[in-house]
């Protein structure tokens, strides 16, 4: 009797534990990600000065290996030439090799019939351009790009935004003396720099969040004896646009200024060590540049 009432007890305490409910889940809280901050659209403006301008390749270069690819990019006269590439898709390291396999001749067409309105064409420097580009206009660059010249008749500013790459490049590049004026349906450019040196507004007109700037033409060190046609050209230089950089610099987020004073405008030689100066100086920018970011992102949550 004692032995069935023990099955009965066990019997009924299953009953019951198949019957019970399931105690309720305990919520576990999802593990926190946090935001990814917003990151700014960064334009580069590089400024004209020549042969100087292959600084400009050493300073893309550097950027792209600190993950700062500039998505937009305003170029006047030398700058205009490596913007151009640069927009077109061409990365540092390829923009260096260029640099370096480019003969002078490849760019430089003298003008020996008419050298009173300059001593170079103009038209090598197109072609080149436009062969490079893949013949595509400005419009259908990889990255929004724009070449800064300067109006003949009346001295205005002209952003080439559109049309044929190169001949915008070789307005923006036609130094009076040293260039033939370039004429664009009936209109004749001359270099950017008289208007614009180093294309801070070009860019941020662009939509640029954060402009880094590229001098390489207003603080060259130069002596004051006019001792040549290369030095009377970068005195030239120095004097029209000097201050005009300085007005437009103000406006620009971080200016990098490669060391390349002592190198002559017209010095096809010094491309190695232009290059080499343009990653020195990104260098010695880099903390500014990341501060600029960081001042972006916290004002834009």
């Amino acid at each position: 009797m004692h032995r069935r009432s023990l099955l009965v007890s066990a019997a009924s305490l299953l009953a019951a534990c198949s019957t019970a409910p399931p105690p309720a889940p305990t919520p576990v809280a999802a593990p926190t990600v946090p935001a990814k901050p917003r990151q700014p659209r960064i334009g580069i403006a590089l400024g004209g000065g020549g042969t100087k301008g292959f600084a400009h390749v050493g300073v893309i270069k550097a950027l792209e290996a600190q993950g700062l690819q500039p998505q937009l990019i305003a170029g006047t006269s030398a700058g205009s030439v490596v913007g151009a590439l640069y927009a077109s898709g061409l990365d540092g390291f390829a923009l260096q090799e260029l640099a370096f396999a480019l003969d002078e001749s490849r760019v430089r067409d003298l003008n020996l019939r008419s050298p009173w309105e300059g001593l170079v064409i103009g038209q090598k420097l197109q072609d080149y351009v436009n062969e490079l580009v893949k013949n595509r206009p400005i419009e259908q660059l990889a990255k929004p790009f724009v070449a800064v010249a300067t109006q003949g008749d009346n001295g205005a500013r002209v952003d080439f935004a559109r049309g044929n790459t190169g001949q915008a490049v070789r307005a923006s590049s036609s130094f009076p003396v040293f260039f033939k004026p370039t004429q664009i349906l009936g209109k004749t450019y001359v270099d950017g720099c008289l208007v614009s040196p180093v294309p801070v507004d070009a860019v941020r007109k662009l939509g640029a969040d954060i402009v880094v700037a590229v001098d390489i033409s207003a603080q060259l060190e130069r002596r004051v004896v006019f001792d040549g046609l290369s030095n009377v050209i970068d005195q030239a230089i120095i004097i029209i646009i000097k201050r005009l950089s300085e007005q437009e610099l103000v406006r620009a987020d971080v200016v990098i200024r490669p060391k390349v004073g002592k190198f002559g405008a017209t010095d096809f030689d010094q491309k190695d060590r232009a290059i080499l100066e343009g990653e020195r100086a990104v260098a010695q920018a880099l903390p500014a540049i990341r501060l600029a970011v960081q001042r972006w992102q916290a004002s834009h949550p």
